[in-house]
């Protein structure tokens, strides 16, 4: 089943690459404009691959964050049970022993 996907991803991608090939070949403007042209859209492509990237980042943080908090919040509910069920325990092994 991977494979299957990995070769139409692979097929995908060769016929994107002589798609673009002819694009570039046939295009009404000159070499020139067509290489600002794709400088330009390759620039904004990184910009907003980056731009991507520091949302994720932060997303990312901020994630781990509240994960933190909330599981600094359970550890003291978590210890406060442990120690009811200990006490509980105690005190019951204390009755049956006084039996």
């Amino acid at each position: 089943m991977a494979e299957n996907v990995g070769s139409k991803v692979s097929f995908f991608l060769v016929g994107l690459g002589i798609g673009a090939l002819v694009g570039i070949l046939f295009a009404p403007k000159s070499g020139e404009e067509t290489r600002d042209y794709l400088t330009k859209k390759a620039d904004e492509g990184r910009e907003y691959a980056q731009k991507k990237a520091r949302e994720l980042r932060e997303r990312a943080e901020d994630l781990i964050e509240r994960s933190k908090e909330i599981m600094n919040r359970e550890k003291g509910s978590i210890t406060a049970a442990v120690e009811a069920g200990k006490e509980t325990y105690q005190r019951e092994k204390s009755k049956a022993q006084a039996q």
